[in-house]
């Protein structure tokens, strides 16, 4: 359903990395590739399950075509069973120049475009979506944001949610007062290396308490490279 697709990648960050030519996205309809004079591109699943399944021949067919026009460095699957989209992965991926993403539909793909035609599978929460169009959404505006120019301030990314393993400290702005609640006083002193410190403690201290996996699977990174 390439319509899901219009609204979200035609506003803010992507739509001004679009316009300034920073990032191209070309968004590509099954349907046009299907051998049905309906144009049909589901079909029940072998077996009896209940649910419709996107169909091989026009995927593979989409494919084929859209790459003898241009190399892509990967081909990825959208998938409630994929690699967790992490910051990591956003990050490796915004250094890639061609990515190809194949929305999943109905109950899925048939599994052999699973196993021969996609180089990647990527999940971007552990639940599921009516069609994998969201997902998509969701992995564009995390890659492009990271692109060189998307962004006013190409230093206000490195300071985001995970960038450095950690949750993002509480951020303020004027007035320094409001119906009594304060903002705290070290963040007006104008003493830069006791901002920082701030920062980072509290940076630590809401991941303890908010998202103590990711500290934990810094104990383990850090225990694993003293072995």
């Amino acid at each position: 359903m390439p319509g899901l697709l219009d609204g979200p990648l035609d506003h803010s960050i992507v739509k001004r990395a679009r316009e300034k030519g920073i990032a191209e996205i070309h968004v590509h309809d099954i349907r046009d590739w299907s051998t049905d004079k309906h144009r049909k591109v589901d079909d029940y699943p072998f077996g009896g399950d209940a649910g419709m399944v996107l169909q091989v021949q026009p995927v593979h067919d989409a494919i084929a075509e859209l790459c003898s026009r241009r190399h892509y460095d990967e081909i990825i699957y959208t998938s409630p069973d994929g690699e967790l989209l992490t910051q990591r992965v956003a990050n490796a991926l915004s250094l890639r120049e061609n990515v190809m993403i194949l929305c999943g539909h109905y109950k899925g793909v048939d599994h052999r475009v699973r196993e021969h035609l996609v180089t990647r599978e990527i999940s971007i929460g552990d639940y599921v979506l009516t069609g994998g169009e969201l997902a998509a959404c969701v992995l564009c505006d995390a890659v492009i944001r990271l692109l060189p120019g998307a962004l006013g301030d190409e230093t206000s990314a490195l300071t985001d949610s995970f960038q450095d393993g950690l949750l993002a400290p509480p951020v303020y702005t004027r007035p320094a007062e409001f119906n009594g609640w304060h903002v705290p006083g070290v963040l007006l002193s104008g003493n830069h290396a006791a901002i920082v410190a701030w920062q980072e403690e509290q940076a630590r201290e809401r991941t303890r308490r908010l998202r103590p996996g990711l500290l934990a699977g810094e104990e383990i990174t850090q225990e694993s490279n003293t072995l």
